[in-house]
């Protein structure tokens, strides 16, 4: 079991920056092929879409329309992944989820995700007010 611990959420006024982390905790080790981390968002009455996923490795791979305001990156020694958030939007506002899956032989953390992601935070809400 691995378990995910969101935090940062908040609200921020249109053209803010927010950043949030996401601890993992329990059975993380990335086995043979390695593990993936990510972040994805569920905006009010849409479908859940990944927003930044990573590689235990280091490579990454972000949404397109988010990539040239959205940077993800992992502290290893304290096993948190935090998505630093600039220029937020009002379309950003929505409950981001934090997620963890271990790969096989054929797996990618790479866009687009296959049932990559097995274990879930609770979410942590971010709200942008234009």
């Amino acid at each position: 079991e691995v378990q995910l611990v969101e935090s940062g959420g908040g609200t921020v006024q249109a053209g803010g920056s927010l950043r949030i982390s996401c601890h993992a905790s329990g059975d993380t080790d990335s086995g043979r092929y390695g593990s993936c981390m990510g972040w994805f968002r569920q905006p009010p009455g849409k479908e859940r879409e990944a927003v930044a996923s990573r590689h235990s490795e280091g490579d990454s791979d972000i949404l397109e329309s988010v990539e040239s305001r959205f940077t993800i990156y992992k502290d290893s020694a304290k096993n948190t992944l935090t998505l630093q958030m600039n220029s937020l939007k009002s379309e950003d506002t929505a409950l981001y989820y934090c997620a963890w899956g271990r790969l096989g032989v054929l797996g990618t953390c790479r866009f687009p995700l296959e049932d990559v992601y097995n274990f879930w935070g609770q979410g942590t809400q971010v709200t942008v007010s234009s």
